[in-house]
């Protein structure tokens, strides 16, 4: 009877969880649905994806499928774009109907819609555009952004020629001087390599983007109804994210206690003095919460992407000792050996400018991109697209679109040159996504690639251990982000 009761139990279940995709699809269906595999009861379309190989799995459906299709994720249907003209078509030709933001069930638990990253209608744009003015305007009387990024490489400088020449892992330098750079902007200063504050942080983000690639934190995505009544190995992002909460939290208490009006020191103060200015509006946005979501926002985008993408470059780099050799050539004629790179020069440095974009095209750092939100029932490309839809733009694909880029699928420069040496602007370069829901550190991502790329090449040679050809840039990990290899190299001083 055990058994029999068991088995009842799970073909009620089955049927259950049928009959609410069934009930579910009928409610979409108002219009033409994209097509898709065939969902099933409970688990949804998990037998078409490979375990740990989310990215993999969606484009050989895009393959089959075609360039807009769905597909269901547990219960949850998400509707997935490919190629250039699909997410253009959505992100930047549709794109009120297609800004909203979802938020991944790994994250949700400690985001719950605040900050400027999760949140979405007017919550998100009062954030968003507040962020952006105080990231434009930034200086607080003191140092200006590019100042402190200029400072920031000079330090990185030092560290590197105590190395002299022998090898070393540079990760976690480079990992230091780019959080650096964020915390001088959120915290009004930066932290010596050396404090255990500050290490702390560091292990702390390595943590967080590790374990948000897991083959765990995928299958968490998936399954996030069942799966989070059961401890495992897909709580740990939680766990990081509480660590990381707390620290921030930390902070913003210390900035209360000293805060001055007349003399805002960091995004903190700024955010505070909002806070103070709207505090008998009901409906502000300015409260501690979206505050502290804000600040993991700017560190979630703004450390790990330009580290794994310096790293990603340097290897880029080793691999390709041609490419190397044309950015030192550029390097000694534009800027020369005695005086400090600054952001104008990147104007006369086409070449310079051509490797970063395609180091950021090849390394590939989000995927399949930050998931979006339909905001109101939609048609697109003859398909009915219901409110609430998640939306899958797989930014993978369009890096790596064979109509946008000559080769697709290696590291070339000339990619982004055109006949005569000049800079070409792609609109396929998409690493930090486009649309209304664009990365707003955009601006200031690009410019420290360009200065920390500069200044570093400006005083060294990278040099590899093993043969060129025998450095292989496949990521350690590929799934929400895509974690560079570990390798050593050797600087050279030049």
């Amino acid at each position: 009877m055990e058994w029999a009761g068991i088995v009842t139990l799970l073909l009620v279940i089955c049927v259950s969880c049928h009959l609410l995709i069934s009930s579910k699809r009928k409610r979409l269906h108002k219009g033409k649905l994209p097509p898709g595999p065939t969902p099933l009861p409970l688990i949804g379309n998990f037998l078409q994806f490979k375990s740990g190989e989310t990215l993999k799995s969606l484009l050989k459906l895009h393959e089959k499928y075609g360039p807009v299709f769905m597909v269901y994720l547990g219960t949850r249907p998400v509707l997935v774009l490919c190629g250039h003209l699909a997410v253009k078509e959505a992100l930047i030709d549709k794109a009120e109907e297609f800004s909203g933001r979802s938020t991944k069930p790994t994250l949700e638990k400690v985001v719950k819609g605040y900050g400027v990253g999760f949140s979405n209608g007017e919550h998100w744009k009062q954030l968003r555009q507040f962020s952006i003015t105080v990231l434009k305007n930034f200086g607080m009387g003191k140092k200006s952004i590019e100042e402190r990024i200029q400072e920031e490489a000079q330090f990185l400088l030092e560290e590197f020629h105590k190395t002299k020449g022998k090898p070393l892992d540079p990760t976690d330098h480079i990992r230091s001087v780019v959080s650096n750079i964020i915390c001088s902007i959120v915290f009004g200063d930066r932290f010596d390599y050396e404090d255990k504050e500050f290490q702390v942080l560091m292990r702390l983000i390595n943590d967080f983007y590790w374990e948000l690639s897991s083959t765990w934190s995928q299958l968490y995505d998936m399954f996030p109804t069942f799966l989070k009544y059961f401890p495992g190995p897909h709580t740990r992002v939680y766990d990081i994210m509480s660590h990381l909460s707390r620290f921030i939290a930390k902070r913003v208490k210390k900035n209360q206690e000293t805060l001055d009006p007349n003399f805002p020191r960091d995004f903190i103060d700024c955010f505070l003095i909002q806070m103070e200015k709207e505090k008998g509006n009901p409906l502000s946005e300015f409260n501690v919460k979206n505050l502290k979501q804000t600040i993991f926002t700017l560190f979630f985008a703004g450390t790990e992407t330009i580290s794994s993408t310096l790293r990603f470059g340097f290897l880029f780099l080793m691999k390709y000792s041609e490419v190397q050799a044309k950015v030192h050539e550029e390097i000694d004629r534009v800027i020369g050996h005695n005086r400090v790179p600054n952001n104008e020069d990147r104007r006369q440095m086409p070449y310079t400018d051509a490797v970063i974009h395609e180091v950021q095209r090849v390394s590939d750092l989000v995927p399949m991109g930050v998931a979006h939100m339909v905001t109101c029932d939609t048609e697109f490309r003859g398909y009915f697209i219901p409110k609430g839809m998640e939306v899958c733009p797989v930014l993978s694909s369009v890096l790596h679109d064979p109509t946008m880029f000559k080769s697709p699928n290696a590291f070339n420069p000339e990619n982004f040159l055109d006949e005569n040496g000049r800079f070409k602007k792609n609109d396929a370069f998409v690493p930090f996504s486009s649309g209304k829901r664009i990365c707003l550190g955009e601006s200031l991502a690009r410019m420290e690639l360009f200065l920390f790329f500069t200044t570093i090449l400006q005083s060294f040679q990278l040099k590899p251990l093993v043969p060129p050809e025998d450095l292989d840039p496949t990521p350690l990990k590929n799934g929400f982000v895509s974690v560079p290899p570990i390798y050593h190299l050797s600087l050279i001083p030049r």
